[in-house]
């Protein structure tokens, strides 16, 4: 009995990879108007049901900003590249788990092109989500300990490595949609300005070692987008007072409701897209 169930196991594993696989080597609608990039903060992780026919590992929701600004503007020739965990390497070169690039989804034709990426690449979100847990205990934070290593300053990060590939990543897109409006938008807050709160299960000596890790991240991005002569969306500043820790917050703490760890609420990803809608000339509140 055990011999069978095992072999069950087995080829429901061999399965969903190949099920994986064949959804991460689809080519993307290419050439839309508007093709939406990024990371799961881009993605919505969370904030709904899977956005249909995007790879599983993709974690892209009807709900992440990208799908909300296409349906505020009623843009109907969207191609949303966006996915959880994506580096901008991974934008510009493919590699996460067999996805191709993001921007493979560019065309001469693409008037629009949106951004928001770089957390993963300094290991932001995932450094605050393994100090929570690990301070949490339990499973996931023994399981964290074997694996995680503990959080870097900011000094020791890869700030220099992340203004480079954000560099080609811009070049690239110019060299694909000479037309395309770039509009990128930054990462809103996580942290208060000082100190911690409940909510997100870090003490205020780890939220001092991430806060200029924030800090960077912002100050990376617009340095970048405006070398490239991209427009900024500065998420960063625009959500002050909206951090995890507020009384109306854009950003989830370490157990929320709804939605995921540390990425934006449903609120937050409203308010990126009314924002982005506000610079194209759109709708925007």
């Amino acid at each position: 009995m055990l011999k069978w169930i095992a072999l069950a196991v087995l080829l429901a594993v061999i399965a969903g990879g190949l099920l994986i696989y064949r959804q991460n080597r689809q080519a993307p609608q290419a050439n839309s108007s508007y093709v939406a990039l990024g990371s799961s903060f881009a993605a919505g992780l969370g904030l709904g049901d899977r956005f249909p026919g995007s790879p599983l590992i993709s974690q892209r929701s009807v709900n992440g900003y990208p799908q909300q600004l296409a349906r505020l503007l009623k843009i109907t020739s969207f191609t949303d590249m966006s996915s959880s965990g994506a580096t901008v390497s991974h934008v510009l070169h493919g590699g996460q788990m067999g996805l191709g690039p993001q921007i493979d989804a560019l065309g001469p034709d693409t008037m629009l092109v949106t951004l928001t990426g770089g957390g993963n690449d300094v290991g932001y979100v995932g450094d605050l989500t393994a100090m929570a847990f690990g301070n949490r205990g339990g499973v996931k934070g023994w399981l964290l300990g074997l694996f995680w290593k503990g959080a870097k300053p900011a000094s020791e990060r890869d700030f220099a490595g992340l203004e480079r590939n954000l560099a080609a990543l811009f070049a690239e897109i110019r060299r694909r949609s000479p037309q395309a409006r770039i509009v990128v938008a930054t990462y809103p807050a996580i942290l208060p300005e000082a100190g911690t709160c409940d909510k997100l299960g870090i003490s205020a000596a780890q939220a001092d070692l991430m806060r200029p890790v924030a800090v960077g991240l912002a100050e990376v991005t617009r340095a970048a987008a405006a070398v490239a002569g991209a427009e900024v969306v500065d998420m960063t500043t625009l959500s002050a007072g909206h951090d995890a820790c507020s009384a109306e917050p854009w950003v989830n703490g370490i157990a929320p409701v709804t939605g995921a760890p540390f990425h934006p609420t449903l609120a937050g990803a409203e308010a990126t897209e009314h924002a982005i809608a506000r610079v194209l000339g759109g709708v925007g509140g």
